[in-house]
């Protein structure tokens, strides 16, 4: 397992909330993503459940219950069942909640305690965090939930108030380029600047090899492409058939890059162009993975984005 630097304080609240009278029930594990928040449940969950005397297994835990993504629609699920590939749905619902407080009518398998682990919390649907909610005001004897989060305002106030939380801050320049060096990865300073102190962002950019695209994007931001050779260029360096995974770590790039030129920026007029082009690539992100968009031409799409928000720029799709 990777080992997170940035663990330390979450780690002292949770063992000393373990060794008091009254543990709390529910804990919040907020920060942004790509800052371990998974892997951080998944080994406090351990602890938790853990009980003097009685052997855990190594593998999957019968006490710890996780929740993500699960297939998007019915044929999803018949090829998971299967052993297949399938396509993973965009929120957490309720029919998995209800499943899982299925199961917290039982007792726990190998102690007193159940961890549940839901990753990422902030994209439960409207229902499922409401029937969530029910399990957070009246816990079951023994259940603990971890919700994960990368985005706690988008949970409901009720949920939060019912949750300790602990913060996971966010990774130096230097740890992200040890980090990277012990995966056997280049640390690019361009990539490591655009990853904002997460490794998952830092991981992505280094293995899908962002570098080049990341100087290309620079570029645009700052200087427009009169004669469209830059977006050429961008159209080139992504692919012409490139996976949903290499177009997301290029978006998740760009906004990235865009907000930190909007903050370096003193120009508020220029400003406002970054700000703006930076929400329209939060909508494109959004967006890209359902919507039928021709794969030769997004990265066309993303580069007069950029375009538009240079100093003395272009319209968009000029």
């Amino acid at each position: 397992m990777t080992k997170w630097p940035n663990h330390a304080e979450a780690w002292r609240m949770w063992r000393d909330a373990l060794a008091g009278q009254r543990m709390h029930h529910g804990w919040l594990l907020a920060g942004k993503a790509g800052l371990g928040k998974r892997d951080f449940a998944l080994a406090a969950a351990r602890e938790l459940v853990a009980q003097p005397g009685v052997p855990q297994p190594t593998g999957d835990h019968p006490d710890i219950i996780t929740l993500t993504y699960g297939p998007k629609d019915d044929k999803g699920e018949k090829a998971q069942a299967e052993g297949k590939p399938f396509e993973l749905a965009r929120s957490i619902r309720i029919k998995q909640i209800r499943a899982m407080q299925r199961r917290l009518v039982t007792r726990p398998t190998l102690g007193s305690r159940r961890a549940i682990i839901i990753d990422p919390a902030d994209d439960m649907e409207k229902a499922a965090a409401n029937a969530l909610l029910k399990s957070l005001e009246e816990p079951p004897a023994g259940t603990f939930f971890l919700l994960v989060t990368h985005r706690p305002a988008r949970l409901l106030p009720t949920i939060r108030s019912r949750c300790r939380t602990l913060r996971f801050p966010v990774l130096s320049d230097s740890d992200l380029m040890a980090m990277l060096a012990e995966e056997g990865l280049s640390p690019d300073p361009q990539a490591i600047a655009a990853a904002e102190g997460s490794f998952g962002s830092a991981l992505r950019f280094a293995a899908q090899d962002l570098a080049p695209i990341a100087r290309v994007i620079a570029a645009l931001l700052a200087g427009g492409d009169s004669g469209m050779t830059g977006r050429g260029e961008l159209a080139r360096l992504i692919g012409p058939r490139a996976d949903r995974d290499r177009v997301q770590a290029v978006l998740d790039l760009a906004q990235s890059l865009t907000a930190r030129a909007a903050r370096a920026c003193d120009n508020p007029h220029t400003r406002a162009r970054l700000i703006d082009t930076h929400a329209a690539l939060v909508t494109l992100a959004a967006e890209a993975p359902t919507a039928n968009f021709d794969p030769g031409m997004l990265p066309f799409e993303i580069g007069s984005l950029l375009v538009a928000a240079a100093p003395a720029s272009e319209p968009a799709h000029g």
